[in-house]
């Protein structure tokens, strides 16, 4: 079982991170840092403090989107079984990893390949910005089964703290890289999840210590444009959504970006995030995400640096 965080330019908070993961009840075999081209001086904290990380620097910063497929890709070289994913601002309470293996083992029926644990804020409520969305349809056996193991049926999750499968994930793929931040966890999960199981574990839990507690409809300033060209890509692109969730999918984010807009105090500059997203998404789709890791300095065959 292998641990991948991954960081940019937040050294403080990646030692609390790893700390955290370091004092599981049920340690992970192996820990890998996916280090974005930090200039803060990640790479000589993790060498005095936390020297046995594989430690996986990257040339430029790829976003989360490029981190976690270095991450991915080194842990399949590496041979894991189950892959721990999680961000750097992102810390475990002690029983975190034990509580999402242990409700895989207990599963009854086809195995989970997913299993998102329980987020919550720095004053202990959920957070709004990590909430996995239940399964829509799901029978009463699934349900059942997931319930005896205290855990909730879902169909997506973010990256911030999941178990996956890595034998699924040989099969379906890695997260595109070239989403570089939003919605590539969305697209990669329900991906991974069309036709499997995957559980919500809320005794599994971590704490996001983003700077603000809110949802994903704050104002993004210009970042809109990733929100935007990803839910193109994602749409029309991706193989996660069967025709009815991407309609379903779709009419919920036209409202958030409704929202969005009507509750934003610089709406040109998403204006502008709108309809570049739009352009550049409906254009052209994503690179070939080994493109983009051998663009970054990253061998696609082992997540090593060239």
């Amino acid at each position: 079982m292998v641990a991948v965080v991954v960081t940019w330019n937040r050294r403080d908070l990646l030692a609390e991170s790893l700390a955290g993961v370091n004092g599981q009840t049920r340690p992970p075999d192996e820990v890998v840092v996916v280090d974005n081209a930090s200039t803060d001086g990640t790479p000589e904290l993790l060498a005095a403090d936390f020297p046995a990380v594989d430690l996986i620097r990257v040339d430029t910063n790829t976003g989360g989107a490029g981190g976690f497929s270095v991450g991915l890709t080194r842990a399949l070289a590496l041979r894991a079984d189950l892959v721990w994913l999680m961000d750097d601002d992102t810390v475990p309470e002690p029983a975190a990893l034990q509580a999402l293996i242990q409700a895989r083992e207990s599963y009854r029926g086809d195995c989970p390949v997913l299993i998102a644990s329980k987020v919550v804020w720095t004053d202990g409520r959920d957070h709004p910005m990590n909430t996995p969305r239940p399964k829509p349809g799901v029978s009463e056996a699934e349900r059942e089964a997931a319930a005896l193991v205290g855990c909730v049926p879902i169909r997506s999750a973010s990256f911030v703290s999941i178990l996956v499968d890595a034998g699924e994930v040989r099969r379906r793929g890695l997260p595109l890289a070239d989403y570089f931040l939003w919605n590539d966890d969305f697209e990669f999960t329900t991906r991974l999840l069309r036709r499997r199981r995957g559980l919500y574990c809320p005794a599994s839990i971590v704490v996001h210590k983003t700077t603000t507690f809110g949802a994903t409809d704050a104002d993004p300033g210009e970042r809109f444009f990733f929100e935007v060209r990803n839910k193109v890509w994602l749409f029309t692109r991706s193989h996660g959504l069967n025709p009815a969730e991407r309609a379903v999918y779709a009419g919920s984010t036209l409202r958030r970006w409704a929202h969005t807009f009507a509750t934003s105090r610089d709406r040109v500059t998403l204006a502008k995030g709108l309809g570049n997203g739009l352009l550049t998404g409906l254009r052209h789709g994503p690179r070939p995400t080994e493109e983009v890791l051998r663009a970054a300095g990253i061998d696609p065959s082992t997540g090593e640096r060239r």
